[in-house]
């Protein structure tokens, strides 16, 4: 497992942005082999979602043989719900974007028959013959996607109950009411992320400095759910100095080192579009 230290939230984001972007540039798609792509939602990767947008309006970058899979949605929310997962992909980043409507895939929160959903959505993964890049983020007590403390490190997409804590934290996009944010979301399973050729895990801010402590410097907890990454052949945690406040010096110091060539963001665009 890599972690990459950037300067702050911009530089990560500037990072990250261009990351996917080389990625899908060097996978060469074409339509009858596209990139698939798997996508988080939440407050982190807007950063990330900006640059993409960028690059693609400059040409440097195409969706038009990328699939997409989004990790998770709330259970209930109407999909026109401004909160909804949906909606959010959508207005921050696929309405910005050349990807095919078809092309992009969501969980159906408000399916007659959740489990049959679940199932198919990862039917559908499995169509594709899996996701070669899933972005994800790490949430406060160290889930990944709603695989929160406890679940089975092997689970695959299902109907998950949301923790309190997570509820709490998402509270602030229901105008700070708890009781306004759902009780249950689907999501991909750990598993589902953990098939995928390789992972990018996304972490910024103080709010997210003790879980990085946990998934970087302690074993493999199913009550932190990203700790599995542990366990992946291209897992890289990308996150920004704030988040690794409650590492060990020597801890950071020896991943800065590993990655000293790495850091350049200019160095992960596409070669002619390099400045």
């Amino acid at each position: 497992m890599r972690m990459i230290v950037q300067r702050d939230y911009d530089q990560m984001s500037l990072w990250a942005g261009r990351y996917v972007a080389r990625s899908i540039y060097m996978a060469e798609p074409k339509q009858n082999s596209p990139f698939v792509l798997g996508l988080p939602t939440g407050s982190t990767p807007l950063g990330m979602y900006r640059v993409l947008i960028d690059l693609c309006r400059k040409g440097t970058i195409s969706f038009q043989n990328v699939i997409t899979f989004n990790m998770d949605e709330y259970v209930g929310l109407p999909i026109d719900h401004p909160e909804s997962y949906r909606r959010f992909m959508e207005d921050h980043f696929f309405n910005h974007i050349d990807i095919p409507k078809e092309n992009i895939n969501f969980l159906d929160g408000n399916a007659g028959d959740l489990k049959e959903e679940c199932m198919r959505y990862e039917e559908a993964i499995g169509s594709f013959e899996g996701i070669d890049l899933f972005v994800g983020g790490i949430g406060n007590d160290g889930h990944i996607a709603f695989n929160e403390p406890g679940s089975s490190l092997s689970s695959r997409t299902r109907i998950k109950t949301l923790a309190e804590e997570t509820r709490a934290a998402n509270s602030r996009f229901f105008g700070e009411e708890i009781s306004q944010v759902p009780t249950y979301a689907l999501t991909v399973g750990v598993g589902t992320v953990m098939d995928a050729r390789e992972v990018l895990i996304l972490a910024s801010g103080l709010n997210k400095a003790r879980a990085l402590k946990h998934v970087v410097e302690e074993g493999i907890n199913h009550m932190w759910t990203v700790s599995a990454m542990q366990l992946h052949s291209r897992a890289t945690i990308l996150c920004d100095e704030d988040a690794t406040d409650e590492l060990k010096v020597g801890t950071v110091k020896y991943f800065k080192q590993m990655e000293q060539r790495n850091l350049d963001p200019d160095s992960l665009l596409p070669p002619e579009a390099r400045s």
